[in-house]
């Protein structure tokens, strides 16, 4: 059998002022929910004398408090609920808000007869008038677009480019091998279709070289001395010319062997009148394979970033086996250069227009403001605007359906009730006036800062275009 063991003294104590403390909070919550109680109470019989002016300005009624009704009886979230679930306002108001409203004011009208028009309006909108304003008002006067410029190079790498010349010499691969297919087409179609849209595409003032190599001969031994030596700049370094450069593109077909090296060093020979510090000189290579007359590419492209030229050599390999990738990769790194591999017709136009281009403009890609981020924007304005306007005509719809209770029941007359109405009406003017000025300065500013971003970005890119 357990001892039975008596509880401490000081466990005694302390379950003694526990309860005591749980008492005294039951009765400090008893006493302010029967104060609270009085007070509501007290607000239907509130003498004529002591109900407060209501404001009659724009700035007053954004900081009212809301009616002592509306703070007991309606919910803030269905009082300032959206146009498109308005059902939800009117069920409440018209099920549940409305008869207590005409009870209350029934009574207090009653005990507080004759008033004037100035005080039957002061009293609705101390038990009708709406507390939420300011809520909606805060963000809507100190909205700000957040709208940014997108990065627009200005440094002194972009200013001396912009400065400079820019020379672009282009070395299309025509060796026997090019006559290939591929998904999509003839190898050699493909490539002369793509050069032909990067040209098209260079900014204005460029001058551009097309040179072909392996366009003579055949794929024999026989041929190999010719046409190793058959590099010819079908368009001479000159400014773009659709017609004629498109004629280029077309005097030429896939036929013998493959100096590239050999092509690269007459790129040089090109280039080599237009010293870096005053030109931007870079070199594009669309080559299906290695070198195949003997030179050396690589060091021929090191020779041409060492040149006071420092032309840069980017290469794209097309349908390239392993070995080919390896050296058309050796000889875009020796000169300073990108070099990919493409197996299609999808993806040499993808690199080309990608890899390339960005490369050389700095411009793709940039614009000004998105347009869905100006959308976004505009509707959070709108939003703002809409809930203010919305809170301000359903309190003045309230006030209207009020003053019609009070009428029916013989509590006003009819030049009261005809004066009220105009002042609500009034009031409810100003609220609105006022919102839609502040709505309008700020659509205003929105699209002030969207034009001036719009326009930034496009002078920048007219200007690196010329």
């Amino acid at each position: 059998m357990k001892e039975f063991k008596y509880p401490s003294i000081g466990m005694m104590l302390l379950a003694a002022l526990l309860l005591l403390t749980a008492c005294s909070t039951g009765q400090e919550e008893t006493e302010l929910n029967k104060k609270e109680a009085q007070a509501d109470a007290s607000r239907s019989t509130t003498p004529a004398d002591e109900v407060p002016k209501a404001p009659r300005t724009a700035e007053d009624m954004i900081s009212q408090k809301p009616g002592w009704l509306m703070k007991k009886h309606f919910d803030e979230e269905i009082e300032a609920v959206q146009p498109i679930d308005w059902f939800q306002y009117r069920n409440f108001y018209e099920k549940t808000f409305q008869p207590i409203m005409e009870k209350e004011i029934g009574d207090y009208f009653k005990k507080n007869e004759k008033q004037t028009s100035d005080e039957v309006y002061d009293y609705l909108v101390y038990a009708l008038g709406s507390g939420q304003y300011k809520k909606f008002y805060e963000p809507l006067v100190s909205f700000e677009s957040g709208f940014q410029a997108p990065d627009l190079p200005e440094g002194k790498e972009s200013t001396e480019r912009k400065k400079k010349q820019q020379n672009v010499v282009m070395l299309m691969d025509a060796s026997g091998s090019m006559k290939a297919k591929v998904p999509g087409g003839v190898k050699m179609d493909l490539a002369k279709a793509a050069i032909e849209e990067f040209a098209a595409g260079l900014p204005k003032g460029t001058a551009v070289s097309l040179l072909v190599y392996g366009h003579v001969g055949s794929g024999s031994e026989a041929d190999q001395a010719k046409s190793c030596r058959a590099i010819e700049a079908v368009f001479p370094l000159a400014p773009y010319e659709k017609g004629a450069f498109e004629a280029a593109t077309g005097s030429f077909q896939a036929s013998g062997w493959t100096p590239l090296a050999a092509a690269i060093n007459q790129a040089a020979d090109i280039l080599s009148a237009y010293p870096s510090n005053q030109y931007t000189n870079s070199v594009y290579i669309v080559s299906d394979g290695i070198e195949t007359c003997g030179g050396d590419p690589v060091a021929a492209a090191k020779k041409l970033q060492a040149q006071n030229i420092q032309a840069q050599v980017n290469i794209i390999g097309f349908d390239v086996d392993d070995s080919g990738q390896k050296q058309l990769k050796e000889v875009a790194e020796a000169g300073g250069g990108d070099y990919v591999t493409v197996k299609n017709k999808e993806e040499l136009q993808m690199q080309v227009t990608k890899k390339w281009r960005p490369s050389l403009f700095e411009i793709v890609g940039k614009q000004g403001v998105p347009l869905h981020e100006y959308v976004n924007k505009t509707s959070e304005l709108s939003d703002y605007k809409g809930r203010l306007t919305d809170l301000s005509d359903r309190e003045k719809n309230r006030m209207t359906n009020a003053l019609s209770f009070l009428s029916s029941q013989k509590l006003i007359d009819d030049q009261t009730k005809e004066e009220v109405q105009t002042l609500a009406e009034e009031m409810n003017q100003v609220r609105n006036s006022h919102f839609q000025r502040v709505y309008e300065t700020k659509s205003q500013q929105l699209e002030e800062q969207k034009k001036e971003i719009d326009s930034k970005v496009e002078d920048w890119k007219e200007k690196w275009q010329e």
